[in-house]
């Protein structure tokens, strides 16, 4: 059921403010009156949406190898990047700074926001080409997880088969150059997301169906790795109360015990990615495919 609409002409998108009286299962902990919201459609595909401090969401069209920017205060939409070295996942470091997974020529790159100057931060482990980072989560102390699967993408040119033998996560600490493998155990990672007190690590092994859960030592090291869900995910998100936001059928919701508590479903087939932004911390930001989705959850969540 649609509550109301506001249409915003840009390029060859439509961009709308359009509420879903979607049926929410479980003990979701949704903002009273909550609707799932269209705010955007036209896109080849979505992914990585990424909150800056003052709740903007940045996100990935990989297709057309842009980054866009959506505004916390009036809903537009605008292009960041573009090109973008096909960007894929994306994640704000503590300086402010985009970190992006560019997986044109497999690289993960830090991006200054305000110059749009852009560091190479790795591309290569032990002298063999990446995969093609994937989606990445910092921790709070500046080190980078990010997970490193191999797609095969129609824009690389002769290259049929991955120079790495593994698809893993790895780790690169605060002003290091030299990445580390943080875990190799894995048919396919994808999604990748850490608590806040930087102290616990999930990756969705999207290729064996299933979510673990790590905890992170002091070193970056992951320990004490515990299987969380039987449920894989492209990208996910925690909020401030350990709970975990995994992406595929809608959204699906566990506490951080490993219990569901439900899910949100969406207007498109698969939901790609995932993240919290707004003025207030509280609006949950989701791509899905050629669209992206807002949905307002529980005020505390900031």
């Amino acid at each position: 059921m649609t509550s109301f609409i506001l249409i915003m002409k840009f390029t060859t998108l439509c961009f709308a403010v359009i509420g879903f009286a979607l049926p929410l299962s479980g003990q979701i902990p949704l903002a009273p009156g909550a609707e799932l919201k269209l705010v955007a459609d036209g896109f080849a595909f979505t992914e990585g949406p990424a909150a800056d401090a003052a709740g903007n969401v940045y996100f990935t069209d990989q297709p057309n190898d842009r980054i866009m920017r959506w505004d916390a205060e009036s809903g537009e939409i605008s292009t960041f990047m573009q090109p973008a070295g096909r960007a894929n996942g994306l994640y704000f470091d503590n300086k402010g700074r985009l970190i992006a997974c560019a997986d044109e020529q497999s690289e993960l790159w830090r991006i200054d926001v305000k110059t749009k100057k852009i560091e190479v931060l790795v591309d290569h482990f032990e002298g063999k080409l990446l995969n093609a980072p994937n989606d990445v989560w910092v921790h709070p102390n500046g080190g980078i997880y990010f997970t490193d699967p191999f797609y095969k993408r129609k824009y690389w040119k002769g290259r049929d088969a991955p120079e790495q033998e593994k698809e893993r996560v790895y780790f690169l600490a605060k002003g290091a150059e030299e990445l580390v493998v943080a875990d190799e155990d894995f048919v396919r990672p994808n999604g990748v997301v850490g608590s806040a007190d930087g102290k616990v690590l999930y990756v969705a092994d999207i290729g064996d169906k299933k979510t673990y859960r790590y905890d992170i030592a002091p070193d970056g090291k992951l320990v004490n790795r515990k299987l969380f869900c039987e449920m894989g995910s492209d990208g996910m998100t925690l909020d401030k109360h350990g709970n975990l936001y995994l992406t595929g059928n809608g959204i699906t919701v566990f506490d951080k015990s490993g219990k569901l508590l439900g899910s949100i479903p969406s207007a498109k087939k698969r939901t790609s990615n995932v993240c919290f932004g707004g003025s207030e911390g509280n609006t949950l930001f989701i791509t899905a495919r050629d669209s992206v989705f807002v949905i307002e959850m529980d005020q505390t969540f900031k």
